[in-house]
């Protein structure tokens, strides 16, 4: 199987629905519904974008979304942040330790919320650089994006678990 590469202005995209865009070639092939997707969606937030139609064939590739025109660029990453819906952690209120489960008071871009983690080495980690993914029971994830960002008191709480 060939696999369609798309780069620069190669495509147009026009966004369907909140996950869902139609991709028309400069050669005029025409795709409809199909879903742009995260093959790295913790290490490469911008390269490697599937783009799925209705039965979850791929269609194309996106290699790097930072090389398609702004508007192209827009649309697809509009509908990988209502598929990856991830808040946001801006402050860490608490942290505590208790009977093996840790809580994690937060403010998030998305309001507030307590996050349990019940397993610390799954649920917590650090990853490239100084960003943390957090993982609750019920598998819902938050997102550290800079711990530097951070104000002093949420590194020192967070820091004594990583």
């Amino acid at each position: 199987m060939n696999r369609l590469y798309i780069e620069h202005d190669m495509a147009r995209f026009t966004r369907k629905d909140i996950t869902l865009v139609d991709m028309e070639l400069y050669d005029g092939r025409k795709y409809e519904n199909l879903e742009p997707r995260r093959l790295f969606p913790i290490s490469g937030l911008d390269k490697y974008i599937t783009l799925l139609d209705q039965e979850g064939i791929e269609r194309a590739i996106i290699r790097d979304v930072r090389t398609l025109p702004p508007s192209e660029r827009e649309i697809i990453e509009g509908c990988l942040r209502e598929y990856y819906l991830i808040p946001k952690v801006t402050c860490i209120n608490t942290c505590e330790e208790k009977y093996g489960v840790l809580s994690i008071d937060v403010e998030t871009d998305r309001g507030h919320a307590v996050i349990e983690i019940r397993n610390i080495l799954h649920g917590l980690k650090l990853l490239y650089g100084s960003r943390v993914l957090l993982r609750d029971g019920n598998d819902n994830r938050y997102e550290i994006p800079d711990l530097q960002k951070l104000d002093k008191r949420s590194r020192m709480l967070i820091d004594s678990f990583l």
